[in-house]
């Protein structure tokens, strides 16, 4: 097996730096360097290696590429870019397929149906869990606002509160780093937009 991974890996992310619209401060070349390495540590953690390590790696890179040709059905599109590129440098219709299911399966809501689909689905809301959670959601918000989804910061915390409350980690390893802290900045996030409203 043959893969040229890395090359595929520069190529995508400096077409990502160079070619993503401006206004998206938040589906950036950041945020996809970001699930990379949070999906890497997952991977880790849950035991996924060798062959199938590789196709989510894959998957995470290409998981967004979509935006390049704008929001809407963002996801169908990343799998047509991977189609597009990926035959070029090794990869098999068979894991082609693969890496499209975990593509696929970061759709909201997420509805990953094997384990490398959890892994990726878990590691693209991973800073849900995190310490850097509201530097990354201020990002989004900017972002929502600029595309007039969200008008104010009330909007934004009830939008987040209806998306928290419909989430949940699948992998065993987010369960358990990440539950906790996503329950307090939950909280944090309900008692703002209570303090706004009082």
């Amino acid at each position: 097996m043959n893969i040229a991974y890395s090359e595929i890996k520069k190529l995508m992310l400096d077409k990502l730096q160079n070619d993503l619209p401006a206004h998206l401060t938040y589906h950036s070349v950041l945020h996809v360097k970001d699930v990379l390495q949070a999906v890497t540590v997952l991977a880790k953690s849950e035991n996924v290696t060798d062959e199938d390590l590789l196709l989510l790696k894959t998957a995470a890179i290409f998981h967004d590429a979509g935006f390049l040709y704008g929001a809407n059905e963002h996801e169908k599109k990343s799998c047509e870019i991977a189609k597009l590129y990926l035959p070029k440098y090794g990869y098999s219709a068979e894991q082609i397929n693969k890496i499209c299911g975990m593509i696929m399966a970061t759709k909201i809501p997420q509805t990953p149906q094997n384990h490398l689909e959890e892994v990726l689905a878990d590691a693209d809301l991973d800073y849900l869990g995190r310490e850097d959670f509201f530097i990354i959601s201020h990002r989004l918000f900017e972002e929502l606002s600029m595309l007039g989804i969200v008008s104010n910061e009330d909007d934004w915390n009830q939008l987040q509160i209806k998306f928290f409350e419909s989430h949940r980690f699948f992998t065993p390893t987010s369960i358990k780093l990440r539950n906790q802290k996503k329950q307090e900045h939950l909280s944090i996030i309900k008692s703002k937009l209570k303090n706004n409203e009082s």
